[in-house]
This record gives structure tokens, sequence and C-alpha cells, in this order.
């Protein structure tokens, strides 16, 4: 289940390349660049695609997710060249990187999109799995947070059936850190407060 080749110095190295792509905060670069000063200041204070769409500004809000996904399928396609054992822990890196990037005192966005981006270069099918649940959730009930708990609880087990296990398990540690950090949304959820896709503010 586990590559054999995680614990070696490409492996190390896969992790750094993750972690410095991950760590660039596209939603942070975009939003400033077009005059709309410091998405974190605004809504959840996040700066991922779903705060940049709060700004109203579509076209923003799709390159960040394009930038924030990207990053992660370029960290594990790059270390992916030193073995599978490399992939995984660029994959993790990415993760952590966009979690808590050094540039931003170790507060970043929340893993959705760059999971995304992890599952284009993991496996398509899975995160064909991920759209559906995501788009279906996200259509009903308009709440981005709940649509990509639900998607990101059911990719470990889809990527288990498509018999990449080593891939599966990465998805159950990714998935628990991604709801660790959506604790707050969570508590807005059951509170009826949670924010919906396309709000302002």
């Amino acid at each position: 289940m586990i590559p054999a080749d995680l614990a070696t110095l490409p492996a190390l190295a896969g992790l750094g390349i993750g972690y410095a792509l991950g760590s660039i905060p596209f939603g942070l670069i975009f939003t400033r660049i077009a005059g709309l000063g410091d998405v974190r200041s605004i809504g959840s204070g996040n700066i991922g695609a779903t705060n940049v769409l709060r700004t109203g500004r579509k076209g923003l809000a799709f390159a960040t997710l394009l930038g924030d996904a990207l990053k992660g399928t370029a960290a594990v396609l790059i270390a992916a060249q030193l073995g599978e054992g490399p992939a995984i822990a660029a994959g993790l890196g990415a993760f952590l990187g966009h979690l808590f990037p050094v540039w931003l005192g170790f507060k970043g966005g929340k893993g959705v999109a760059t999971l995304i981006g992890l599952l284009i270069a993991f496996s398509p099918a899975a995160l064909l799995a991920f759209a559906v649940v995501w788009l279906g959730l996200a259509f009903a009930f308009k709440y981005s947070s709940l649509a990509a708990l639900a998607a990101s609880a059911v990719t470990p087990v889809v990527l288990w059936l498509l018999g990449l296990p080593a891939a599966a398990l990465l998805f159950v540690v990714l998935g628990l850190l991604l709801w660790w950090k959506h604790a707050p949304n969570i508590k807005r959820l059951a509170a009826g407060t949670e924010g919906r896709i396309g709000q302002k503010g």
C-alpha cells in the first residue's frame, strides 16, 4: 500500500517541490493585481476561489480555482519523474503548502481546489466522481463547503476501488486535513449561517 520509495531523498525532494508550488497564493495575487485589495479582508477571509467569488469577479474566481488546482497537478507530475513515492510526497507537500504557506504566516486556503488538482494528476476517474458529488450537492444546497466535505469523503473510497491504494491513503490524510480546516464552516452549517455560493461580502 505504501510506496517503497516514499522514505527516500527523492521523496523529500518531491515534498519540497510540492510545498513550494502549493504555497503560491493565487487568490491573493490575482485580487491585488485587479486592484481589489486583500481578499482576506472580505467574506470568510479565505484566499481561495469561493471567497474570491464574493468580490463579484467571476473571472478572478475561476483564475484562482485554476491556479490553485494546477499547482497541485504540476507538483505531482514533476515529482512523478522520480517515482511513485516522490509523487505521493509531492501531493502531500502541495496540499500542506496551500494550507500553510510560509509567505502568509502559515495561514492559507482550505485546500479544495488543490485537492482537485491532485486528482487530475492521480486519477481523472476519481476526479469525475468528486465532481459529480460536488456539483450535485452544490446545485442542490448552494453550500460550497458542504459539497466539498462530502466529495472529499467519497474520494479515497473511489481511489481504493480503482486499485490505487497509495493514492487512497494519501487522500484519507488530505481529507482529514480538509475537514479540520473546514471546522468553522461545519459549525456555521449546523447553525444555518454558512455563506452560500455567489454570496458577496
